[in-house]
């Protein structure tokens, strides 16, 4: 599976486990069928389920206007993952972390979405 096609795998199992609290590995394994299991994904959705109070916290020291609780389950679960990739995977470059979160936020969210996920990004960037 290219990464990609995991980071968006990724963004529908988060998104899952934040709507219902279930357990991880099971949602992963429903989630995947029988496609073959990916070593990124399961990076992006443990390492988001694990780190997820600090990655929030980052996320809500770096909203202009919004409160975290307020941030829609779409950009909020986009925003986990590419902070995620951000603080803690170093060998993917940042700007590839912020414009595929982009991506994902043009393709799930509303119109305004991705302009909203680029800015609160460029800002934890800084």
């Amino acid at each position: 599976m290219k990464r990609h096609a995991a980071r968006e795998k990724a963004f529908q199992i988060l998104f899952q486990l934040d709507m219902i609290e279930e357990d991880t590995d099971l949602v992963i394994q429903e989630r995947l069928e029988e496609e073959e299991k990916d070593e990124f994904l399961h990076i992006l959705v443990h390492g988001v389920v694990e780190h997820k109070q600090s990655i929030d916290e980052e996320i809500s020291a770096n909203l202009e206007n919004w409160t975290f609780n307020r941030l829609p389950s779409v950009e909020k679960t986009i925003l986990r993952i590419a902070v995620f990739e951000i603080k803690h995977l170093t060998d993917i470059p940042t700007n590839v972390s912020i414009n595929e979160a982009v991506e994902l936020s043009n393709r799930y969210g509303d119109e305004k979405s991705g302009k909203f996920v680029n800015g609160v990004l460029s800002k934890i960037i800084k």
